[in-house]
C-alpha cells in the first residue's frame, strides 16, 4: 500500500513540473531589489498577408514613464521575457550611431550649424543662435540629429551636452566618443517649433578625467560636425516654398554655407546689373545668413540642395528656352513667385515680365521690404542667425544687463568659467585711446576659493581687465565696478568675454574623483551689467574697420553710391553681389548703387571700385595708395612655378641681415617691451602722423581690399582687387565669411589662397569726417582722444599752456601787485 501511495505522489510532481515547464525560460538579468521592471511582450505569430514593415523611426530622447508591476501569476503564465530597467532620469541620454543614417522617404532635413565647424571647448560653453522656420516646418513631426566627437581626456561620467529648442530643454547625452564621431537624436515636442525664428542652443559641461589644474581645462574640447546636425521634418509639405518667408528659411547645407544660383540670360546686357545687384542685396538682408555666395550664370539651372535657392531672373522670351513651364501671366505683367523645377523638382523663385523694367518692378516686390532710409537709427546689429541675441547698438552712456545681452545666471563648480556675450558700437566710435567701459559683476565664490585666484574680462579676444580674488572667506560681489579699457572696441559688433579662474585647495591636492566637483564654488549672475559711457564721435576716413563693421560710408548715403565694375561677366558680377550683399547685413538694408564706366564721372562722392587689377583706373589705385606697377607685376605663384621670389620678402630678410647686431636687436627689444605695457609705439611718437606708404601686393596675395580718399578729399572709394575674376569670385566668397569678415580693418587688408591668412596694414594719417552736430562736449572727447594717442603732441602742448600760465601770472603780478 504504502508503494502505491509513494508511486501516485511521484506522478503528480512530475505532472507540476511539467506543467511549469510549458512558460519560456528567462535568460535576462537578475532582478535587483526594488528596481522597476517593465514587461517586453513577445511579437504575435504574422498574419498570412505580407504586411509591409514601418519606416524605422529614429532613436529619442523621452522621459521613460514609471514601469508597471509585474503581473500577477496565473494559473497559466503568459508568454512574456521581462528585463530589469533603472528608472528614467529627467533627460534620458539619447542612443548614439556611428554615423548619420540616410534621410528616410518623405523626410525633409534642415542643416542648422550656419559653422564651418562648431568647437564646444572648456568646462562650460553655450552657443546660441535661430533658426527659421515655414509655417510647414513648423507645424511638421520634428526630431533633433546632431553629430559630435570629443576629447580623450573628457570624463564622460561627469560630462553632459543639452540640447535646447526655444530655451526648452530637449535632450541631454553624456559626453562619450573619443574615438569617432557619434549621432544622436532627440525626439521634438509637439507644438515645440514655431513659424518664424526658433532659438537653437548647444550647451557642454565638461570635466577632466585626471587633471585638476587649469592648464587641463583648455584640454576639454566637444566637436559638433555641421554635417550631421539637422532638423528632420516628417512629410512632404516641409519641402514646399510659397512665400517671402521661404527665402528667410533658406537656410544652410552640410558644411554652413548658404548659396544663391542667379541664372540670367541676358546677364551682359546693359541695365541688368543695377536691379540684378538690388535683387542680391535683397535675398541677402532677408536670410541673414552669416556665410552667403552668389552665382550667376546663363546657361541652367543648377542642381537643388539643402542652403541653396535658384533663381530664375529675365523677361518671358529669354526665360522659355530655359524654363519651358512659364507661368502665361508673366508675358503680361510682372510676376515674381515659386515654382517646381519639372526636372528636379526643386523649387525655383522666378522673376519674370515682359520687360526688364517689369522684371525690376518684380525684383521690388520682393526687396522693397527690406529698405529702410538711411535716417532712421537702428537699435541692433543683426546676428542672430550666428549669435543669438541680437546685439545692441550703442550710441551714448548705457547700462545693459547681462540678462538682455544671453547670459545666464550660472552656478559653477568648475575651475574656469568663461561666458561671453556681443555688443555693438556705431561707424564713428572714436575712444580707443582713453575710453574706459565698466563691468558691473555680480557674483559669488565660497571660501574654498584661494587668493590668486582672478576674474578677466575680454573684448574682442584681448585682455581688457584682471580683478584678483584676495580674501579667503568668500564673498558676495555686488556691482563689483570693473574697468575695462575701449583700446579693443571696433565700428560694428564686438564680443565681450568674462572669465573667471578659480583655484582651490582640493584642485592642488587632486584627490581621486575630485576632477568632478558637484558643490559650486562660484555663480555669475545676469542682474550684472555692462556700462558704456559717452565716447568721441566722429568718422574717419580711411577706416575698413568700419566698413566691416556697418558698411560705413555706404550705408548711410543718401544718393546711390557709384560702383565701378571693370567688366561685367559672371565671375565679376558674383564677386561683386557677395561683397554687396555682405555689406547690406551689417548695414541693415541694400544699398543703392550705379555702375558707372570712368572714374571721371565718380567726382568727389564716395565710391566702390571692383575687379581685376589690370583693368581697375590708375586715379583709384592712386587715391588708396596701391602702386600702379603692381596692374603688370601682380600675378599668383603657380604651384609650378619654382624659385621665385617675392620683393618684399626678400627686402625685409635683407633688411635683418643688414641693420642687424647687438644695438638693433636692443633697440627693437626696448619698442616692444614699451608697446606691451605703455601702448606706446612709433606712430604715437611723432608730432603729426606721417604720410601713407605705397603698397604693392605680395605675389602670394589673391585679395585686397583698400580705401582711401576720394581726389578732392571729400569722399571714400574703396577698391577691391584680385589678379583675375576667378581670384576676385574666390577670394571674397572667403572673405565675406563669418570668421573672416570682423578682420578687415586698417587702410589695407590681403587675403592669400595659398596660405589662408589675412594681413592688414594699419591707417597711418586719417582725416576726420564730421557725422554729429557740432557740440563741445563731443569735440573735447574727441581732442581728448588724439591727443592720447599723439603723446608728443600732448606733451608739447601741456608745455606751451604751463608757459602761457607762467606768462600770464606774472605780468598779472606786475601790474596788480606792490612796487617800490
Amino acid at each position: 500500500m504504502r508503494k502505491i501511495v509513494a508511486a501516485s505522489l511521484l506522478l503528480l510532481n512530475a505532472s507540476a513540473f511539467a506543467q511549469a515547464q510549458t512558460a519560456p525560460f528567462d535568460m535576462s538579468g537578475e532582478r535587483l531589489p526594488g528596481a522597476s521592471v517593465t514587461p517586453r511582450l513577445t511579437p504575435p505569430t504574422p498574419p498570412t498577408t505580407p504586411v509591409p514593415a514601418p519606416a524605422t523611426p529614429p532613436v529619442s530622447v523621452r522621459p521613460a514613464p514609471a514601469a508597471p508591476p509585474a503581473p500577477a501569476p496565473a494559473p497559466v503564465p503568459p508568454t512574456i521575457t521581462v528585463q530589469p530597467q533603472p528608472a528614467a532620469p529627467a533627460l534620458q541620454p539619447a542612443a548614439a550611431a556611428n554615423a548619420a543614417a540616410p534621410p528616410r522617404s518623405g523626410e525633409v532635413r534642415r542643416y542648422v550649424v550656419p559653422f564651418s565647424k562648431l568647437g564646444l571647448g572648456g568646462e562650460y560653453d553655450r552657443r546660441s543662435w535661430s533658426v527659421y522656420l515655414t509655417l510647414e516646418q513648423a507645424a511638421a513631426k520634428a526630431s533633433f540629429t546632431f553629430a559630435y566627437q570629443n576629447s580623450i581626456v573628457v570624463a564622460p561620467e561627469a560630462s553632459a551636452l543639452t540640447v535646447y529648442l526655444n530655451n526648452r530643454p530637449i535632450g541631454q547625452q553624456r559626453v562619450g566618443s573619443p574615438d569617432g564621431p557619434s549621432t544622436v537624436t532627440f525626439e521634438v515636442p509637439p507644438g515645440l517649433l514655431q513659424p518664424g525664428a526658433n532659438l537653437v542652443t548647444f550647451e557642454a559641461d565638461q570635466r577632466h578625467r585626471t587633471d585638476c589644474s587649469i592648464q587641463s581645462t583648455y584640454e576639454l574640447w566637444s566637436n559638433i560636425d555641421p554635417a550631421g546636425t539637422y532638423l528632420s521634418f516628417a512629410g512632404r509639405d516641409a519641402a514646399q516654398l510659397s512665400s517671402a518667408d521661404a527665402i528667410r528659411a533658406i537656410g544652410v547645407d552640410g558644411a554652413g554655407k548658404t548659396e544663391f544660383d542667379i541664372v540670367v540670360p541676358a546677364l551682359e546686357q546693359p541695365g541688368t546689373t543695377k536691379p540684378l545687384l538690388r535683387l542680391a542685396q535683397g535675398l541677402s538682408v532677408l536670410s541673414s545668413m552669416p556665410n552667403q555666395i552668389f552665382a550667376f550664370s546663363t546657361a541652367s539651372l543648377p542642381a537643388g540642395g539643402p542652403g541653396k535657392l535658384s533663381v530664375l531672373v529675365g523677361t518671358a522670351a529669354e526665360l522659355r528656352p530655359l524654363f519651358p513651364g512659364l507661368p502665361p501671366g508673366a508675358e503680361s505683367a510682372a510676376l515674381a513667385a515659386f515654382v517646381t523645377d519639372p526636372r528636379s523638382g526643386s523649387p525655383v523663385l522666378l522673376i519674370s515680365g515682359p520687360s526688364w523694367q517689369a522684371v525690376s518692378s518684380a525684383i521690388d516686390t520682393i526687396v522693397s521690404p527690406t529698405d529702410r532710409s538711411s535716417d532712421v537709427r537702428r537699435d541692433v546689429l543683426t546676428t542672430e542667425r550666428w549669435s543669438a541675441p541680437n546685439a545692441p547698438l550703442v550710441f551714448s552712456d548705457t547700462n545693459i544687463a547681462l540678462s538682455q545681452l544671453g547670459v545666464k545666471t550660472t552656478e559653477f563648480s568648475g575651475r574656469r568659467l568663461r561666458t561671453s556675450f556681443n555688443i555693438a558700437v556705431p561707424a564713428d566710435f572714436y575712444a580707443n585711446a582713453y575710453g574706459e567701459a565698466k563691468v558691473l559683476l555680480d557674483a559669488a565664490y565660497t571660501d574654498n576659493v584661494l587668493p590668486g585666484s582672478h576674474i578677466d574680462i575680454y573684448v574682442n579676444d584681448n585682455i581688457a581687465s584682471t580683478v584678483p580674488i584676495t580674501t579667503t572667506s568668500g564673498g558676495i560681489l555686488r556691482h563689483l565696478p570693473i574697468r575695462v579699457t575701449m583700446r579693443h572696441f571696433k565700428p560694428g559688433l564686438n564680443s565681450v568675454a568674462i572669465e573667471a579662474i578659480l583655484m582651490t585647495k582640493d584642485d592642488a591636492a587632486c584627490a581621486p574623483g575630485a576632477t568632478a566637483g558637484a558643490t559650486p564654488r562660484f555663480a555669475l549672475f545676469d542682474t550684472s551689467e555692462l556700462q558704456i559711457p559717452d565716447f568721441a564721435r566722429v568718422g574717419q576716413r580711411p577706416n575698413l574697420a568700419a566698413m566691416a563693421g556697418t558698411a560705413y560710408p555706404y550705408g548711410r548715403a543718401t544718393e546711390p553710391t557709384p560702383l565701378f565694375i571693370d567688366r561685367i561677366d559672371a565671375d565679376t558680377l558674383s564677386a561683386a553681389a557677395t561683397l554687396l550683399g555682405q555689406m547690406a547685413i551689417t548695414a541693415g538694408h541694400p544699398i543703392a548703387v550705379e555702375t558707372v564706366a570712368s572714374p571721371n564721372t565718380i567726382g568727389d562722392r564716395d565710391a566702390i571700385f571692383i575687379g581685376s587689377i589690370s583693368q581697375m583706373p590708375a586715379t583709384a589705385l592712386s587715391q588708396t595708395n596701391i602702386s600702379t606697377t603692381s596692374q603688370a607685376s601682380w600675378r599668383p605663384v603657380a604651384d609650378t612655378q619654382p624659385d621665385v621670389v617675392d620683393t618684399g620678402t626678400a627686402f625685409e630678410e635683407w633688411n635683418s641681415k643688414v641693420s642687424g647686431g647687438v644695438l638693433h636687436n636692443r633697440v627693437t627689444a626696448f619698442r616692444e617691451w614699451l608697446s606691451r605695457n605703455f601702448d606706446i609705439s612709433r606712430s604715437s611718437l611723432q608730432f603729426i602722423p606721417g604720410a601713407e606708404q605705397i603698397f604693392t601686393p605680395a605675389n602670394a596675395d589673391t585679395l585686397l581690399v583698400a580705401q582711401g580718399s576720394s581726389p578732392a578729399g571729400a569722399g571714400a572709394w574703396t577698391v577691391v582687387a584680385a589678379p583675375s575674376a576667378k581670384d576676385l569670385r574666390e577670394g571674397l566668397e572667403v572673405l565675406t565669411t563669418q570668421p573672416n569678415w570682423p578682420q578687415i580693418s586698417g587702410h589695407i587688408t590681403t587675403y592669400s589662397s595659398k596660405t589662408g591668412k589675412i594681413e592688414t596694414v594699419p591707417v597711418t594719417r586719417f582725416d576726420f569726417v564730421p557725422s554729429t552736430p557740432w557740440s563741445i562736449a563731443n569735440y573735447r572727447l574727441i581732442a581728448a582722444n588724439w591727443l592720447s594717442t599723439n603723446i608728443l603732441s600732448y606733451a608739447f602742448l601741456l608745455v606751451v599752456f604751463v608757459l602761457l600760465i607762467g606768462v600770464t601770472t606774472s605780468s598779472m603780478l606786475r601790474r596788480l601787485g606792490r612796487s617800490k
